[in-house]
């Protein structure tokens, strides 16, 4: 599969950033500030995160529009797997807890967030053909 390692490094590097930046919104700025508030603070930040990421992936791999759309989907489908994962085992939330969570303005914030994640590759960068 031509998009599976530009997907994979993708999701792995903003994963990570994304993860720490987790930590810092729910332990330290979410206290002080709200979740929504801390959640609009941490996603334009995953979103330049996300461009730059995506440039780099796309200097390595130079992938047409419809590998980059491929790229960003299966990535987004890594990060769903990854936030389901993690909220089972370490939340004990189930997949519906996770999708009703969506449904709040924090979460709906977050998960636009996301969708921006997954657009990214097709954004950036440069047609090979």
């Amino acid at each position: 599969m031509r998009v599976a390692a530009p997907a994979a490094i993708y999701f792995l590097t903003v994963f990570a950033v994304a993860f720490a930046l987790g930590i810092l919104r729910v332990l330290v700025i979410a206290p002080y500030l709200g979740a929504f508030a801390a959640v609009a603070l941490e996603v334009p930040v995953l979103l330049a995160v996300s461009w730059f990421v995506a440039g780099g992936v796309l200097r390595r791999w130079p992938l047409n529009v419809a590998d980059r759309i491929g790229t960003g989907a299966l990535a987004f489908g890594m990060l769903m797997i990854a936030e389901l994962g993690l909220s089972v085992l370490f939340f004990g939330q189930t997949a519906g807890d996770l999708v009703a969570g969506w449904g709040t303005l924090p979460g709906a914030l977050g998960l636009a967030g996301q969708l921006g994640f997954a657009a990214m590759p097709a954004l950036r960068g440069q047609a090979t053909g």
